[in-house]
């Protein structure tokens, strides 16, 4: 190969280098940009201690194995214990037992445990209720919806709010039977 030919390759080489740099950041520029426009939309507020519990509605299987559908705001005017679980999480299993050995004695005080299901399909879900005589409401969140609502890390995640509707407590881990009545006392109503 002749000299003027290896320049003439070593030129093309360059080029054909710059172009493919150029088509890769324009790539990932048009990613950033769709990123940061879709993200405009969303709601990014994270609810903490002393906000109001953002409503939300999602379905359950009831005792007759129907489906149902359920609200926050159904249950104005009670203390609230917002879990949020999945099937496949030890900690969450764990609490369960704990959450439905309380349920019928807070119930009675005006207390509402909600457990809400994510990304578990709806036998497993049957199943679990079944295995555990769970009888507070277990609504699926299959989509993500209200989790992405509470912006869900760590699970189980689980909030208190008051009886209205403000959120007391936030606590993300198992809990334990104890902490559990803890946190009851704080939402009783009055």
């Amino acid at each position: 190969m002749s000299l003027d030919e290896r320049k003439s390759n070593k030129i093309k080489k360059k080029r054909n280098r710059f172009i493919f740099r150029t088509v890769i950041l324009a790539v990932m520029l048009v990613a950033i940009i769709y990123a940061l426009v879709s993200n405009m939309d969303k709601d990014n507020t994270i609810y903490r201690v002393g906000d109001q519990a953002p409503d939300f509605q999602l379905e359950q299987i009831n005792h007759n194995n129907e489906i149902e559908t359920i609200r926050l705001s159904d249950y104005e005017g009670k203390g609230v214990m917002l879990n949020f679980w999945g099937t496949w999480c030890p900690p969450c299993e764990a609490e369960m037992p704990y959450m439905q050995e309380l349920y019928p004695k807070y119930k009675e005080k005006g207390i509402e445990i909600i457990a809400v299901d994510l990304n578990d399909t709806r036998l497993n879900v049957k199943q679990f209720i079944d295995k555990y005589e769970l009888t507070f409401p277990v609504p699926f969140d299959n989509k993500g919806v209200v989790s992405d609502l509470y912006k869900i890390g760590p699970m189980p995640t689980t909030y208190f709010i008051s009886p209205d509707g403000e959120i007391v407590e936030k606590v993300e881990g198992g809990l334990t039977l104890e902490k559990l009545e803890g946190y009851f006392q704080e939402i009783l109503p009055e």
